[in-house]
């Protein structure tokens, strides 16, 4: 494809190593800086200063002031280059060249090429976000589905770039035991931030972004920039600045609300929000705030009536997650004393009426419900589990809207089953690795040469075929290529639902890439297939979904010479699954235009490509009690939405 070498990204986790001496003091920010730098330009030699009028000059009036930032300015470039070449990315050049000391990349023969490589595009100048204020109302229907679509492909190119970047990374500490791993995240927006593909860069969007909805929940903090909901990394205050502002005082857009601050009082439709400033490095208030920046920028949208998008970061499992709960006013505000001793300022948030759920509450909530089904909702219980234990974690069926238990008389079967030709256990060959898979193994080599999945079981680019480890391979139930055998690993539930007649939510919040469950059923030929339809019976035919296994993992606005996966190749199916009398949950999931969820096909009790299994992924993170969508490649109506197997 153009490019003989992998992608190398930045690892933002170096700094330079100081002598003791020249230790700086660390001081807290009174407020990060709402725009990073842009990257130099194409060709630029890093020897070079980029303002070249900043360049220190040796007079002799000012020698000693100038020769002293040069000496340090010396010290931090030996440092900093010396840190880098113990990571074999860069090494200084030596004295005679003339450019001394400058920091270059230094080419690297010993790496591995991945099974694809990609030369990034051309970046684009980086735009500025605009100062001008604007709200936006009134959409109609098709305007917000297009809406809602651009930050769907928005988030699902900043999840594939994250999961594609955190893969590399693995394939390269395989290779190499000092590498350090980087963030897959700040990788993601930094390279859709140099192509021009952060949205709302063009305004500032008082209310509710057109696209987002109430509930969304955004695993990074980088996301929310790269979307236009909060466009802060650092502070928890967006705003614009007086400089920029058309009436010289600044405007507050969106806050996150994260209990930063120990003067924080967060009652869900109330909040009490403390102001920003003041803190030393480990979050201790050291000092009196001030009315400035972003707090300044509240009490000036209080005064001209402005409403701010409220963010709230909590602790979910072992990590932390952020949820847009909607749109709040400011309608107080006062300077006090904190538990610290020091003055802060204070702000009155309230939460607008007729708004959705807020998504907050919902997590809580699901969390709740995982716990004590029965106890927090006594009734509507169908069963605890529509599986009867043939899954690995139990399925609710929950009906709180009609007396209808219809699918608690079919069979429950977890996987399909096809027909006995098909050969699940005749002789076949596997990998013989003892521990884990590697990227050389005989299974890597059927996918291309490299594996679907990362370390965590996250997909990472849909393929036409999925080959994964059989039982005729030797590695454990552990090894990276099992995922999808291993059963589900989400609390699902199965509901009643006024619009598609069931549905499928999860009690879990599901990441994107990950497996969710397979689409079962008893699989027919085509002439049974062709009999049982004469006879009314439910039949899904693999080969109509959409194709949307191509869009996870597509980069292509990112690297010009990206393709879709063509390997392996199938033939055309030949085979329909039937569902009439034998199902599982997935059979409930409706259709939907804008799916949350993809079709993979998937082989791994078997190799007849014309018979691979139908396995569910998550197109997008899929906060919980949200209920699951695909595509199954038919017309559909304005909502979006259609019942298929109900």
């Amino acid at each position: 494809m153009g490019s003989n070498s992998p992608i190398r990204f930045q690892d933002l986790n170096l700094f330079p190593q100081h002598p003791t001496a020249l230790r700086p003091m660390i001081q807290p920010k009174v407020e990060p800086s709402d725009e990073l730098p842009p990257p130099p330009p194409p060709g630029y030699n890093l020897a070079e200063p980029i303002y070249p009028e900043l360049t220190p000059r040796l007079a002799s009036s000012d020698g000693d002031v100038y020769s002293d930032f040069y000496r340090i300015s010396e010290l931090f470039r030996t440092a900093f280059s010396e840190r880098l070449q113990m990571c074999g990315d860069v090494a200084a050049v030596p004295d005679p060249h003339p450019n001394t000391r400058a920091i270059v990349p230094v080419p690297n023969s010993d790496a591995s090429v991945s099974g694809f490589v990609f030369s990034p595009r051309d970046y684009k100048k980086y735009q500025s976000r605009s100062s001008d204020l604007v709200r936006v109302t009134d959409l109609k229907p098709e305007d917000q589905r297009y809406f809602r679509d651009s930050i769907r492909k928005t988030r699902m190119l900043f999840d594939s770039l994250r999961v594609f970047s955190s893969a590399e990374d693995e394939k390269i500490r395989d290779d190499s035991m000092h590498h350090r791993k980087t963030r897959g995240d700040l990788k993601a927006a930094a390279l859709m931030r140099h192509c021009g593909l952060w949205l709302n860069r063009d305004k500032r969007i008082v209310g509710d972004i057109p696209g987002i909805h109430i509930g969304d929940v955004f695993l990074f903090r980088m996301e929310l920039c790269v979307v236009g909901l909060h466009g802060q990394s650092q502070a928890g205050i967006d705003y614009v600045p007086a400089s920029q502002s058309s009436n010289g005082e600044p405007i507050a857009t969106s806050v996150i609300v994260s209990g930063g601050y120990e003067d924080d009082e967060d009652g869900g439709d109330v909040i009490l929000y403390t102001g920003h400033g003041g803190q030393d490095t480990k979050g201790r208030q050291v000092m009196h705030q001030k009315l400035e920046s972003g707090n300044l920028a509240l009490e000036r949208s209080m005064s001209y009536g402005v409403e701010v998008r409220v963010i709230r970061g909590l602790k979910y499992g072992n990590g932390k997650v952020y949820v847009y709960d909607g749109l709040y006013r400011i309608v107080d505000t006062w300077f006090d004393v904190g538990k610290s001793g020091f003055g802060v300022f204070k702000f009155k948030l309230v939460r607008i009426e007729n708004q959705g759920e807020m998504g907050s509450v919902i997590l809580k909530f699901a969390e709740r419900l995982r716990c004590t089904p029965l106890e927090i909702r006594p009734k509507g219980y169908v069963s605890l589990d529509l599986s009867k234990r043939k899954e690995s974690l139990p399925v609710l069926f929950y009906n709180d809207i009609d007396e209808d238990h219809d699918p608690v008389s079919y069979d429950y079967l977890p996987s399909t089953i096809f027909p006995h030709f098909v050969d699940h256990g005749g002789s076949g060959t596997g990998c013989q690795c003892l521990g884990a898979c590697l990227h050389n193994c005989f299974c890597a080599t059927k996918n291309g040469g490299e594996f679907a999945y990362d370390m965590n079981g996250v997909l990472v680019r849909g393929k036409p075929l999925i080959f994964e480890c059989g039982p005729h391979c030797r590695c454990p139930p552990s090894c990276q290529n099992r995922v999808t055998q291993r059963g589900i690993r989400h609390r699902f539930e199965v509901f009643r639902s006024r619009e598609t007649g069931w549905g499928v939510r999860s009690l879990d919040l599901i990441t994107a890439g990950s497996f969710l469950c397979e689409y079962s059923g008893v699989a027919l030929t085509q002439e049974q297939a062709l009999v049982f339809s004469m006879n009314g019976d439910s039949l899904i035919h693999p080969g109509r979904f959409a194709q949307r296994w191509k869009e996870w993992g597509e980069i292509s606005p990112i690297f010009s010479d990206y393709v879709s996966p063509t390997h392996p190749s199938v033939p055309p199916f030949d085979f329909a699954i039937d569902v009439s009398k034998m199902r599982n949950l997935a059979c409930y999931i409706s259709h939907s235009s804008l799916p949350n969820v993809l079709v993979q096909f998937v082989l791994y009790d078997h190799n007849n490509v014309s018979f691979p299994r139908l396995m569910l992924f998550a197109m997008e993170s899929i906060p919980p009690m949200r209920e699951l969508c695909l595509d199954y490649g038919v017309a559909d109506e304005l909502t979006g939405k259609l019942a298929i197997c109900n």
